[in-house]
Order: structure tokens, then C-alpha cells, then sequence
């Protein structure tokens, strides 16, 4: 038996607009990792650094647990730690140095220590582990403990004699059953669950059903779970759901798959099996327009719970979704949009603009969709080169020094598309801004209380002007 301190490098506080919008969740793929090498015999606790103030934090944590093993172990659940921030990445550089210095056997598994390992084993990592982590991490343990070399280890990068060097891949993982429940008695809930309740009335938890996308939208990373796709069986999911809702009574869940329901039958059993135990808890789910028109799929998420689906709009042209291999239509989306809200769910919609190719017209075609559908939220993003992706190898010779955004806040254009460099965050505040206003705008003319109204007026002026800002300053945008 070993001991284990299990760790990430995701830290809310350092990413300034993920901590004013204040709605923070466990570190899940973490907490399953700590799960899977205590189920192996070690003794494992887990520091948890999302609520902590940086990686400072970690050093009394060593010094008083002195662990023989470190484990870094991003969330991979979490779309967050696929960005790659330079904040993030400068901050798990700091925390393995200092794991190292007090002798641990240190192990780092992320998406950007996937794509550059060299970065950490630079810092003091002994291994990075490539990919899914949980079975690499457990036979490295196992041969640490009985003094062997792991260099032979399927799924690592290592410093060996000729420098930088990788062993065989590990085969993608099928079995996700086998896991056990993630360690949710190693942290502590009640830091979020306070956050939550401050900002949204509600608590929220987050829970993975799969690992994968089989989709090619081309600048889709998947440095973790590749493009196959695996799911849990319902009976797992629900029996997880269960525990959770008897230790911490959450009001809703974030089902934070990259794809959820997709295998045929998988949600109707699922919906069946909540029904059996009695158990509804409202969730979100991310899905594609075109799985959400399947014969039955709406109603079936429905019975389950669902309460809103956040769909990849990604683009009001047909021309850049074709561009972006994204296998789905401008009507589509709307036919998705109509049919939810037929059913009650909430509908949103993620939206990229700055594709290369894209010029004004496409531009305008993507806030007509969002005027003409009004998705009940949106979140906007412009295009990010990350490595792997068909989409980085098109545009990484036009890169600029910079290839990472210091923050999820950053919006910086990383590659030359012809614009200037601020148009991309006035983009941003302006279709923001537009959006909020429309959504006052049609509430007061709409289903507004009269207790509401007030509210809801000083909400479409405060909008509006800055709308028009954001107007002023670029000139470039279409009149309202």
C-alpha cells in the first residue's frame, strides 16, 4: 500500500469570468481516480484545488499528508480543462516542482499534458500519463509499490535515455462499469453547494454517463477519450444518481458527457429505471440538433427530467458548418429548438464565430438565427486551435506566438483570419447584448408579471445601451 495524495490543476479563482458566474462543480474525473487507486488497496486522500485560492495551496497539504505518490489528475469531464489556459498550465507546473521537492513519485494526466508532455517532465513529473488515466495510473502504482521500473507501462511519456519518450498506447477503456463510484467522501460538497445557493438559488452536481464523442466536428480536441464512444449502463448511472441524492439532496444534475443518450435505447431505460426508484432530479444534458429529432428521443429525456439541452449551434451559415465538418443544418438546429420548447425544455445554444473563411455575411447570418429562434441562453466563443484537431493543423502556420488564452475570458484570435484584434470581443459584448435586451424586450411584451415588469424595463435599457456601445465602437454590425 502506498500513499497517495490525489490533486488537479483546475482553479476557479484564477479564471476571473468562470468565478463571477459562480457556478463551480467537483472535480469528477479526479474524484474517480482517487476512487479507483483506493479500491486497489492505497491509501488516498484528495486535495482538491477548484475553490483554492492557487497552487500555494498545496504545500501544507504535502507537508502534512507526505505522500509517497502525487497524482495530478485533471477533470477530463469538464470542458474547462480542455482549454488549456496558460493560468491553469503555469499553476500545475508550480504544483508538480513542489510535489517533487519533498521526493513523491509525481504523475500528471490532462489534456495539456497529453499534448505537451515535455512542459511537465521538464518541471519534475516522473511520468505523464497519456489519455485516460485510471488503468495506467493504478499499473504504475502497482509497480512503484514493489520497486519496479515503469517504463514499460502502456500510455505514458517518460524522460529515458534519448530524452523524451512514449511507450505503447493503452487501449481505449469499454468496460466503464467497472469502475467504482467516484470518491465523493474525499472532498468536501458544502464549499460548492454555499457558492451555488449565493448565486442561483439551487444546487447543482455533476455526473458522466459516457467518455467520448464518435462525431468530426474538425476542431473538436479529444485529447483524453478519442473519438469511439462509451457509455455506462443505465443501472450504473442510476444507481450513482441514487447516492447522491440520498448524501447531498442536489436539485439538479449537470450530465457533462460531450454526447449524451446517444446509444439507441440507452435514455428510454434509463427514464425507466428513475421511474422505478422513484427519483427525479432535473438535469442538463449537451447534445446535436440532429440526435434530438430521432423518433421519441425528446419525449424520453423528458420523462427522465430534462430541463435543458445545450445544443453546438456553432454558426447561422450553412457554409462554415459544412466548413466545420459539422454534419448538421441551419434547420435542423431550428427544428430542435422548436420541438424542445414544445416540451417545456430550455434550449441553448453554443455559439463560435471567427471559423476561417467566415467573413460578415456569415457574421450577420448567426445573429439572424439567434434573433429569429431565441434560444433561452447562448454562449459565445471565437475559434481555438488546439492541437490534434484538423482545424489546428489548417491555421498553425499562420499561428501567432501566442497559443493559448491566458483565461476563458481571453477571446484572443490566435491565428490570422483579417480582422482586427479587438473585433472579436466587441462581437462578443454586442451579440451578448443584443441578446439580453431581446430577451427583456419580449418578456415585457409577453409573459412579464407585473411584479416582474419593472425588473424586467430596467433590464431592456441597461442592454440596450450597452448594445449600442458595443455598436458604436465597431460600426460594423447589423441595426437591431
Amino acid at each position: 500500500m502506498s500513499r497517495v495524495l490525489v490533486t488537479h490543476g483546475y482553479f476557479y479563482r484564477l479564471d476571473p469570468k468562470q468565478w463571477r458566474d459562480a457556478r463551480p462543480y467537483p472535480p469528477l474525473g479526479t474524484l474517480l481516480m482517487a476512487a479507483v487507486l483506493r479500491e486497489d488497496g492505497h491509501d488516498v486522500s484528495v486535495h482538491d484545488t477548484g475553490l483554492s485560492t492557487g497552487p500555494e495551496s498545496l504545500i501544507p497539504v504535502l507537508d502534512a499528508a507526505q505522500p509517497a505518490v502525487v497524482v495530478i489528475h485533471d477533470d477530463g469531464f469538464n470542458y474547462l480543462t480542455k482549454m488549456c489556459l496558460s493560468v491553469m498550465r503555469e499553476s500545475t507546473l508550480t504544483m508538480v516542482a513542489v510535489a517533487k521537492e519533498r521526493g513523491a513519485l509525481v504523475l500528471v494526466n490532462s489534456s495539456d499534458s497529453t499534448d505537451h508532455p515535455e512542459l511537465y517532465l521538464q518541471a519534475g513529473a516522473d511520468a505523464v500519463v497519456l489519455g485516460e488515466g485510471e488503468l495506467t495510473t493504478r499499473e504504475i502504482l502497482q509497480l512503484h509499490r514493489n520497486g519496479s521500473s515503469i517504463t514499460g507501462v502502456p500510455g505514458i511519456a517518460f524522460k529515458g535515455a534519448q530524452g523524451l519518450e512514449r511507450s505503447a498506447p493503452r487501449p481505449i477503456n469499454t468496460d466503464l462499469d467497472a469502475f467504482p463510484m467516484p470518491a465523493w467522501d474525499l472532498i468536501d460538497v458544502d464549499p460548492y453547494r454555499r457558492i451555488w445557493m449565493r448565486s442561483q438559488g439551487r444546487f447543482s452536481l455533476n455526473v458522466a454517463t459516457t467518455r467520448g464523442c464518435p462525431f468530426k466536428c474538425n476542431w473538436c480536441a479529444k485529447p483524453i477519450y478519442g473519438n469511439r464512444y462509451n457509455s455506462r449502463s443505465p443501472e450504473h448511472v442510476v444507481r450513482e444518481l441514487a447516492y447522491l441524492n440520498e448524501r447531498f439532496r442536489p436539485d439538479h444534475i449537470w450530465m457533462c458527457d460531450d454526447i449524451f443518450g446517444l446509444k439507441p435505447g440507452w435514455v428510454q431505460e434509463f427514464g425507466r429505471l428513475l421511474n422505478e426508484r422513484k427519483l427525479r432530479i432535473p438535469f442538463k444534458i449537451q447534445s446535436r440538433a440532429d440526435l434530438l429529432l430521432k423518433t421519441d428521443t425528446i419525449q424520453a429525456l423528458v420523462e427522465a427530467g430534462l430541463e435543458e439541452v445545450w445544443i453546438g449551434a456553432e454558426s447561422g451559415s450553412q457554409k462554415v458548418l459544412d466548413a466545420m465538418d459539422k454534419g448538421i443544418t441551419v434547420e435542423q438546429i431550428a427544428q430542435a429548438r422548436a420541438r424542445l420548447a414544445e416540451h417545456g425544455v430550455r434550449v441553448c445554444f453554443f455559439l463560435q464565430f471567427g471559423y476561417p473563411g467566415e467573413d460578415e455575411e456569415d457574421v450577420q447570418a448567426t445573429i439572424a438565427m439567434v434573433d429569429r429562434l431565441m434560444p433561452d441562453d447562448i454562449g459565445i466563443s471565437v475559434s481555438y486551435p488546439l492541437p490534434g484537431t484538423v482545424f489546428h493543423e489548417r491555421v498553425k502556420a499562420s499561428m501567432a506566438h501566442a497559443s493559448n488564452w491566458t483565461d476563458s475570458d481571453d477571446l484572443a484570435l490566435l491565428f490570422e483570419q483579417g480582422q482586427r484584434p479587438a473585433y472579436y470581443k466587441r462581437l462578443h459584448r454586442y451579440v451578448h447584448r443584443r441578446f439580453r435586451r431581446k430577451q427583456a424586450q419580449r418578456s415585457l411584451l409577453g409573459k412579464a408579471s407585473f411584479a416582474e415588469r419593472p425588473r424586467r424595463l430596467l433590464e431592456f435599457l441597461y442592454h440596450g445601451a450597452q448594445e449600442q456601445v458595443h455598436l458604436t465602437r465597431t460600426s460594423r454590425y447589423p441595426d437591431a
